[in-house]
């Protein structure tokens, strides 16, 4: 029982996310965000399940570094989503707010290290909690918070591996492994969690999304989806005249 409990505790915080947040894409309730990330629901239980086997993936590029696949495809979904994203100004928010979330993760790094001894939480779950926040606030839209989040995590080990290389210190940095994983996930989940409950409940205060002065592409991902409709079946000439 001791060791069952064990395992559970060692199991990658950011790989249970994913189980959920797959469970909920197979049963429809997060269509509402995928359609605003550009995704459908099988590419993205596909690409669930590519980051899980990735993750117990690392490529090593040198001695010093090595890269995880499951974290890399993370980083190149939210890519993906940039490029994806309404406007050119959405785009170059979501990179302002990549880049403050970056500095507010080196600055949070500098002062409140990396060990939990050191600080009040594990810095698995405190470091992903302040990308979210921060790309939240800074880029608002869902895309851009989730951008802004993933980008500052994967910055902050990039971060990482030169310190290590400047200042001489020994040790192997996993970009987007080990718990950089957690931080990676958690982070890009958390990010498009806030933007979706708090931008969903400021719409309803409001009545609903404001569309005066927004621009064309922007209102029509807006839009909610269309029902299908049957086609309506014709009748023959020989069937009126039967009738």
């Amino acid at each position: 029982m001791k060791g069952m409990k064990k395992e559970m505790s060692n199991f990658p915080a950011g790989m249970i996310a994913l189980v959920v947040i797959s469970i909920l894409i197979y049963f429809g309730v997060a269509q509402r965000v995928l359609d605003r990330m550009r995704l459908t629901d099988k590419s993205a239980l596909a690409i669930i399940a590519a980051i899980i086997v990735g993750s117990f993936i690392d490529i090593p590029l040198s001695p010093r570094i090595t890269i995880n696949l499951g974290g890399s495809i993370a980083v190149i979904v939210a890519l993906y989503v940039l490029l994806g994203a309404g406007t050119r100004f959405e785009k170059i928010r979501a990179i302002i707010a990549a880049a403050v979330t970056t500095l507010v993760l080196f600055i949070a790094a500098r002062y409140l290290g990396a060990e939990p001894e050191q600080i009040f939480i594990d810095p698995i779950y405190l470091y992903p909690l302040i990308a979210g926040i921060v790309g939240y606030l800074a880029g608002r839209s869902r895309r851009g918070a989730f951008f802004a989040a993933v980008m500052g995590v994967f910055a902050l080990d990039i971060g990482q591996y030169f310190y290590l290389v400047r200042s001489g210190v020994r040790g192997v940095v996993h970009v987007g492994g080990g718990g950089a994983f957690d931080s990676l996930i958690l982070a890009g989940i958390l990010a498009v969690l806030l933007a979706e409950v708090i931008g969903e409940s400021l719409e309803r205060f409001r009545g609903g999304p404001q569309t005066e002065g927004r621009p064309p592409e922007l209102l029509n991902s807006l839009r909610e989806p269309e029902p299908a409709h049957k086609p309506i079946e014709k009748k023959s000439d020989e069937g009126d005249e039967d009738a």
